[in-house]
């Protein structure tokens, strides 16, 4: 008993600082200390950029099916400009990471300049053209008159606010790379609190506040994003932290650029290729009826909200690949990988015998609030459906685990082509075919998707330790 309380307060001191972002040497010391330290921020990070769309489909599901449908449509072709914004992110983690970790944090502000110059020009020009052809995007997606006519003002705040979008992610980014991951989930805490504050009194209006509509919602998530921006600006700024930008980093330095590009490339690939396999897979679900995709539909958010933790430990072992490459310690960074992959396939074995013994009451607990436009799930058919889908996949979950982390870990070395590949290959080349050809050739239906999709990412984690084992990653430079 003493033990087990020494324990918790052990873990509770650890879990303080975390918080606080006290710690900053990561080079150094325990790495299950350093694991530990990086992935609770980064977790809560995560958790907090997705409750951005819960909430704006919370409140906008009360004006009109239009106005959801809106919200839907414009997300659809933001994911592309995110895919942008997520590969100059890895890039930047990458190289920011790189420059801590050799202890050249003027050449790390350099980086984190160059990142965020390039977020202010992509940004600024994505999000003129939003706001020049926001109705030919709702249109182009198949927006019905009414819709486009009830829902182009929020497409067109949207758009607009791409800018901050872009900034949001980079400097969260650059913090990432740092070590500074309190920072990036402290900013959008900030951001998250104030969008859950003003979206219903923007959408439906309070004394002498407007009631905007869907607009409100636009509006909101841009201001809460904003506030967030200025949040992580004034500790870029403030010189207190391990990154400092000041007059001397305002220099556009043409090679950090161009390389920021070049590990961008692969980033941006990688995002892609999981998004346009994704809604393939949506697209075969959809074959077997409105029952079968509402089960999935259920299931895939399940499965996306509680491997939120997987990705906090797989973004922290990307900033410990890259601040110990940069140290010097290539040995260091691949144990540190070795360490967070063994971690995560802990949590997730834990949530997949959770899942495949309690799939059907979780099923049940995730479809007790559907908004107006969404198919009745409380279908003995959806239920089903749903619950097969979590006792299939998470047989996988073992796999998924090397898999996520070491697909960081390449991307923290600055590696981003060899996931971009190995997604290519297994994805599009194995897994599109292998869905269509199980599910309608051979008609297993719904479960032909869900087995393809445990095969798939399997196999991409099998071939990523072999290749991360190769070491080459350990050569990169950036």
């Amino acid at each position: 008993m003493t033990n087990f309380i020494s324990f918790l307060k052990r873990f509770w001191h650890l879990f303080i600082i975390a918080i606080k972002g006290s710690e900053k040497e990561f080079t150094s010391g325990s790495i299950n200390k350093a694991i530990f330290l990086l992935s609770i921020p980064m977790i809560g990070e995560m958790i907090m950029e997705s409750l951005f769309a819960v909430f704006d489909v919370l409140f906008v599901s009360r004006i009109s099916i239009n106005a959801v449908a809106t919200v839907g449509l414009t997300e659809s072709v933001l994911m592309i400009i995110y895919s942008v914004a997520v590969g100059l992110s890895m890039a930047t983690t990458a190289i920011v990471a790189r420059r801590v970790g050799e202890k050249n944090y003027k050449r790390a502000g350099d980086a984190a300049f160059q990142s965020i110059f390039l977020a202010l020009i992509v940004g600024a020009v994505l999000g003129v053209l939003g706001l020049i052809y926001a109705e030919d995007v709702l249109l182009l997606m198949g927006g019905e008159p009414e819709l486009i006519a009830e829902g182009s003002g929020f497409t067109r705040i949207m758009f607009g606010g791409n800018l901050v979008i872009f900034l949001l992610f980079l400097n969260n980014a650059i913090f990432r790379g740092a070590g500074d991951a309190s920072i990036a989930m402290r900013s959008l805490i900030i951001a998250n609190s104030l969008n859950i504050i003003l979206d219903p009194l923007l959408i439906f209006g309070f004394g002498p506040i407007p009631a905007f509509g869907i607009e409100g919602a636009a509006i909101a998530t841009t201001i809460g994003r904003s506030i967030g921006v200025l949040y992580q600006t004034y500790h870029l700024l403030n010189r207190k932290g391990v990154i400092k930008i000041g007059w001397s980093n305002v220099v556009v330095r043409v090679k950090t650029v161009l390389e920021l590009v070049k590990v961008s490339i692969g980033g941006m690939g990688q995002f892609l290729i999981e998004t346009a396999a994704w809604i393939f897979l949506v697209r075969v679900m959809a074959l077997f009826g409105s029952e079968a995709l509402a089960g999935y539909t259920i299931a895939f958010r399940v499965i996306v909200f509680t491997i939120l933790p997987s990705w906090g430990l797989s973004n922290a072992a990307a900033t410990l690949v890259g601040q110990n490459l940069g140290a010097g310690s290539p040995e260091r960074a691949e144990k540190s990988v070795w360490k967070a992959a063994f971690y995560n396939m802990i949590f997730l074995g834990i949530v997949a015998v959770i899942f495949f013994v309690a799939a059907e009451p979780i099923i049940w607990i995730f479809n007790q609030s559907p908004s107006a436009h969404e198919v009745d799930a409380s279908s003995d058919t959806v239920r089903e459906i749903g619950v097969s889908a979590l006792k299939i996949i998470c047989c996988g979950y073992i796999f998924f685990a090397y898999g996520m982390v070491i697909s960081q870990a390449f991307n923290g070395a600055g590696d981003t082509k060899t996931p971009l590949i190995v997604n290519f290959f297994v994805f599009w080349i194995i897994q599109i075919p292998m869905a269509y050809w199980l599910a309608v050739s051979l008609d297993w239906q719904a479960t032909g998707v869900f087995f393809t999709i445990a095969f798939a990412h399997s196999l991409q984690a099998i071939i990523s330790v072999i290749l991360f084992r190769r070491g080459k990653w350990k050569t990169m430079t950036v």
